[in-house]
């Protein structure tokens, strides 16, 4: 069994066991005994199987494997079946009519249906096949049911400080081009927020909304306030990449999307992003005309004043506090990981075959492993602001690390910025922003573990 599969295998079972053991708080009597049973009552697409169900003794099976070794405990050893069968336009096509005709029909028996009618040989569809195209087209029985009895949305707040996070990213605005100052471009802001509080534990504009950003701000931000058991986002491509299912596992925090072209269940994250466009945004535009705001650094510098020194000082409409205090209220400590184990955890992997001289190459680098695992793939483990040190790992364990031969680039690609120039000071009147900064600063000295700011550490980008 290849390495991804066995990622993806993994990433799957933990997604079983997430809201058990990324929980940090006792479960009551009879609790876990529900939730394992009402797991095992669901349907499912298993990687690399053709089974929709997993039992209550797999999922304890499952606890048991992560509480021992956590992570890689969850990675199968033996060979999964693989299902090769094709679906034919036509045949989905009708799958999708008997399912939108009778919503409670299964997967069994539109299988059934279709069988009987001669529409596919018997023992040819397999349900999971079926059941996979069915929800990719948007006609799962979940689906349709719950949009019959869909009538409203429930208000939803966690129980704690920390214990939920959304995260998201906005087109807020746009700022002169480095490299043309004549022209304007976008500049993407990403967010977390922590669902009970309301404090913003992280945001920060980037030049894009890759993949890369996106771990940057997380890092940054538990660093900074600890490890949240849940991390709650949408299924945009930086969200859903198999990179961000593996550091939520090795972390043990549970990892959940919203459904597709359904924002109300993100309406924390959506509902600050609107105050951003009513608050911050018409004052960061008057020091950009200005002149004051014309580099990234600039930008978010304003923004760090504005969260510090007005929103998390204002009085929120719902919770009638200020997310300050409303987060200092709790007693709940979350886990902490170092820098250093951070950082390992964060690392990006990529298989690459060794070749008959020992070397392999990794985004135009040239770099020597050990001699013995000629003709492997192995598993490379790096940091993508230092690719001058690079992890080599077979058949799970970890070899001497790879030894430079031509270093051409010493930071991969899609995480390599230009530093923007340091905004000069003016002696112009005082804006709304400057003030913001003059509270934050006031608030820094009065409250300095709270508002400490972040140690820098290898692979975590200036704001």
């Amino acid at each position: 069994m290849d390495s991804i599969l066995q990622e993806q295998i993994a990433a799957f079972r933990y997604s079983l066991i997430a809201p058990i053991v990324s929980r940090q708080t006792p479960m009551a009597p009879g609790e876990l005994k529900a939730y394992l049973e009402r797991t095992a009552s669901q349907t499912y697409h298993i990687p690399g199987s053709t089974k929709t169900k997993v039992s209550v003794r797999s999922l304890e099976r499952y606890l048991s494997l992560y509480r021992k070794g956590e992570w890689e405990a969850l990675k199968p050893n033996g060979r999964q079946n693989k299902g090769n069968t094709k679906l034919s336009p036509t045949v989905l096509q009708e799958a999708i009519r008997l399912r939108k005709e009778r919503p409670e029909r299964s997967v069994d028996q539109i299988i059934f249906i279709l069988v009987e009618s001669e529409r596919v040989e018997p023992g040819v569809l397999a349900a999971s096949t079926l059941a996979r195209h069915l929800k990719q087209a948007g006609v799962s029985r979940k689906d349709l049911l719950q949009a019959k009895t869909d009538k409203g949305y429930r208000r939803f707040e966690a129980k704690d400080v920390h214990m939920l996070w959304q995260f998201d990213f906005q087109h807020t605005l746009y700022l002169p081009d480095p490299k043309d100052p004549k022209k304007r471009k976008k500049a993407i802001l990403f967010a977390i927020i922590d669902d009970y509080s309301r404090l913003i534990v992280q945001a920060q504009f980037y030049w894009d909304e890759k993949q890369p950003r996106m771990e940057d701000s997380l890092k940054k931000a538990i660093l900074r306030y600890g490890i949240p058991e849940q991390f709650y986002c949408d299924n945009g491509a930086a969200f859903s990449s198999q990179h961000l299912v593996r550091i939520c596992g090795k972390l043990g925090i549970h990892l959940s999307h919203s459904r597709p072209y359904r924002p109300q269940g993100r309406g924390k994250i959506e509902r600050f992003f609107r105050f951003i466009d009513t608050s911050f945004k018409p004052e960061a535009y008057q020091l950009i005309e200005q002149g004051r705001i014309t580099t990234l650094a600039g930008l978010n510098q304003a923004l760090a004043a504005w969260i510090d020194g007005y929103y998390h000082e204002r009085i929120h409409g719902t919770t009638k506090q200020t997310p300050k205090a409303r987060a200092a209220m709790s007693t709940r400590q979350p886990k902490r990981k170092s820098i250093t184990e951070l950082t390992d955890i964060f690392l990006w992997e990529e298989t690459r075959k060794v070749d008959k001289t020992g070397c392999v190459s990794l985004h135009g680098n040239e770099y020597e492993v050990d001699w013995g695992l000629c003709g492997k793939k192995v598993i490379l483990r790096y940091d993508p602001f230092d690719l001058s040190q690079i992890q080599v790992w077979w058949n799970e364990t970890r070899y001497p690390e790879a030894k430079p031969v031509d270093l051409t680039r010493c930071i991969e690609r899609r995480v390599e910025s230009k530093q923007d120039p340091v905004p000069e000071e003016t002696g112009e009147q005082l804006s709304f922003l400057d003030l913001a900064e003059q509270k934050r600063q006031a608030v820094w000295k009065e409250d300095p573990i709270t508002y400490a700011r972040p140690k820098k550490g290898k692979g975590v980008e200036e704001a």
